[in-house]
């Protein structure tokens, strides 16, 4: 039995579409990832499978029971936040999960209180007032709380948002951990970079409709070309080879490093063709993965410059 089972969900705000006709089907233990460009339907979609707002046409299932708008209880085993967790800032994080407890008329919940704190690496922070907490910190008090219910189901948009890269790899592990122990989890993002590695399988909205769905593994295999860093004992020689190369463009970034579009069989042809040259390879560094660069070309808006994947390489260079 699916965890999730929606079927040509629609959702209209006057003249916009926000949803249209999306079938999504999550099992228990997977972790999927929904993707998507700021605007293209993600939160209005977890707002119909959590029961907060009414689809105009199409049905949700949660472990097989269907879903009832404005439904005051959440269904059993399912937890989880839309946009940013909201949190009474005058109390401190231990009596907002209490009074969270309180409200959900779960007793054993309170018991649970402290382990949810471990889990989320907040427990030297549980008795400071939420107000004086990061936006990092409120991301791990919704996660917290939505452990409180034991949850089957985890239905989480953006819980790496205001995360450092240590928060955001800690995250990672405990959805992974969570997965493991059987709970279906749907992280929505639009920052692949966040949530890649930990999602099992992807769905890619946008303008609200389904425009990629398959695992991580095809989307390895289908993505089009990605960006790499590449630094030589001769890098001129380098970009003059890589010229001579199929499916690959060498270009000098403004800082002056040298970065590669190509697919990964393309660059492992390129780098024997290196070691033949008698280049050496020092540095070998990917800036846009084929999730990302996926991602790109799927969501892109027509007309937009479809080298866009340079600009993308170019940025993660200025960052670097």
């Amino acid at each position: 039995m699916a965890a999730v089972r929606a079927s040509g969900l629609v959702k209209r705000y006057d003249s916009t579409c926000a949803v249209d006709r999306v079938d999504l089907v999550l099992q228990e233990g997977e972790v999927r990832g929904l993707l998507g460009p700021n605007g293209a339907g993600k939160t209005t979609l977890l707002r119909m499978l959590f029961g907060l707002v009414r689809p105009d046409a199409g049905s949700v299932e949660l472990f097989g029971q269907p879903v009832a708008a404005f439904d005051p209880v959440p269904a059993e085993g399912v937890a989880g936040f839309v946009e940013d967790p909201s949190f009474y800032p005058y109390l401190s994080g231990r009596a907002n999960l209490e009074l969270l407890a309180e409200l959900d008329g779960d007793a054993s919940a309170h018991a649970r209180i402290d382990e949810a704190f471990e889990r989320v690496q907040l427990t030297p922070r549980g008795e400071d007032r939420v107000g004086g907490y990061s936006t990092g910190m409120r991301q791990r008090l919704g996660i917290a709380a939505a452990l409180l219910r034991r949850p089957r189901l985890l239905l989480l948009d953006e819980p790496t948002s205001g995360l450092d890269p240590q928060g955001t790899r800690d995250v990672g592990a405990l959805v992974q951990e969570l997965a493991a122990a059987g709970i279906a989890i749907l992280l929505s993002s639009h920052q692949i970079g966040e949530i890649e590695g930990v999602c099992d399988n992807y769905t890619v909205l946008r303008r609200g409709r389904v425009v990629w769905s398959g695992s991580a593994a095809q989307s390895r295999m289908q993505a089009p070309a990605s960006a790499y860093a590449l630094s030589t004992s001769d890098d001129a020689g380098a970009f003059e080879l890589a010229a001579t190369q199929v499916g690959m463009r060498a270009t000098w970034s403004r800082t002056g490093q040298l970065a590669l579009t190509t697919t990964e069989g393309s660059l492992d042809q390129y780098v024997l063709a290196l070691g033949r040259a008698g280049i050496a390879v020092r540095l070998l560094e990917q800036l846009v993965s084929p999730l990302e660069s996926m991602f790109f070309a799927l969501t892109r808006e027509p007309g937009s410059d479809p080298a866009g994947i340079h600009e993308l390489a170019e940025e993660a260079l200025t960052r670097r």
